[in-house]
């Protein structure tokens, strides 16, 4: 259906890789966001593989793949995919092989570079074929003074990715993006990016990981969602992270995912097909339509609708599926009312309409 969902049965079944976004997705600072392992562990056991995709340059894939095992997960450090190792395969494919780069940036791409035979360097005068750069607490004024007099003298230059903030337990702060305007703002050069929303890291994943059928899972529609749309692979959204549904609600383009749910969870539920009638949006029995930009949401209890009615004892109100269905609904509704030109849904209101659904065991 334009502009709706995609159809599904259980994602878990449907694809072989589900490659997840880190932060927002599977923890959040240095917690794993509720619920996460357990998703996981069942996502497995049903045969689905997984790959842990950032697009955090700073650190190997190896410590990555620590902290996740510190969190409860089972995996091989080569099961985390980094903007660093997709950004290393772009300088790799414009330079000599053996080639010195300077970077500015950590160990992350340090380790990356060398994966295909290339040495870093931190200053101009050794000799550099080409410039990367990615984050790293350790950047300073002279490392990025060295890489703006490498880039302003006509080198390749590869960024990991242009996040403009990053998340630290303070709050946010300076990202990569800051950095790169830094040398951007002193050259008049834009460098080519790796990371997401670029299709770049995505491709590498996919590579990574021998994906067939790949699944991008994320938090965030501007890198995530649009990544993977512009990798031209399926996408799942969470609202575990940093989107709203508001945000959800505004989503056009390549923004919009194929599937979304509340967490991981949503990987183990039929995602079953929503239609599209008169402006009504069906999905196993939940009816949603926007009028005067307030949602109308009918349950399939209620005995007004007369799509699949059940009796409110013989529906699993609890067990996750009914809410990724009512989400599905909700979301194609929002989406046809605004191609409509009708306004846009007041997000926080259908967040707050959910919940109460939920407390009170319909949804």
């Amino acid at each position: 259906m334009p502009g709706g969902l995609s159809d599904s049965s259980a994602l878990a079944r449907d694809y072989d890789v589900a490659l997840l976004d880190l932060d927002g997705v599977v923890y959040v600072g240095a917690s794993a966001v509720p619920g996460a392992v357990a998703a996981v562990d069942r996502v497995r056991a049903a045969g689905m593989r997984v790959g842990y995709v950032t697009n955090n340059a700073a650190r190997p894939p190896r410590a990555v793949a620590s902290q996740l095992r510190e969190l409860g997960l089972s995996l091989d450090d080569a099961d985390v995919v980094t903007s660093a190792q997709a950004a290393a395969r772009l300088v790799a494919g414009r330079v000599p092989s053996g080639s010195r780069v300077l970077v500015v940036g950590g160990d992350g791409l340090v380790e990356a570079l060398a994966e295909h035979g290339l040495h870093a360097v931190s200053r101009l005068d050794d000799g550099p074929a080409a410039v990367v750069q990615g984050f790293d607490p350790t950047v300073g004024w002279e490392l990025l003074a060295e890489g703006a007099y490498a880039v302003a003298a006509g080198l390749p230059w590869v960024a990991s990715n242009l996040d403009r903030t990053i998340p630290t337990p303070r709050g946010r702060a300076p990202g990569n993006g800051t950095l790169v305007a830094a040398v951007r703002e002193a050259t008049g050069t834009h460098p080519v990016v790796a990371g997401k929303p670029e299709p770049a890291l995505v491709e590498e994943s996919v590579l990574r990981t021998d994906a067939k059928r790949p699944l991008m899972v994320g938090d965030r529609l501007d890198t995530d969602i649009e990544g993977a749309g512009r990798a031209g692979i399926p996408s799942l959204l969470v609202l575990t992270g940093v989107t709203t549904l508001d945000e959800l609600f505004g989503a056009v383009g390549n923004e919009r995912p194929d599937f979304v749910a509340a967490d991981l969870g949503g990987l183990l539920h039929p995602h079953e097909p929503v239609t599209v009638d008169a402006g009504v949006a069906r999905c196993t029995g939940w009816m949603a339509t926007v009028a005067g930009g307030r949602l109308e949401l009918t349950d399939p209890s209620d005995p007004a609708n007369p799509a699949n009615p059940v009796e409110p004892d013989d529906r699993a109100a609890t067990d996750g599926a009914a809410g990724t269905a009512a989400l599905r609904a909700v979301v194609t509704a929002a989406w046809e009312a605004r191609d409509g030109g009708a306004p846009k849904l007041d997000g926080a209101e259908v967040a707050n309409r959910l919940r109460e659904m939920m407390n009170s065991g319909r949804v």
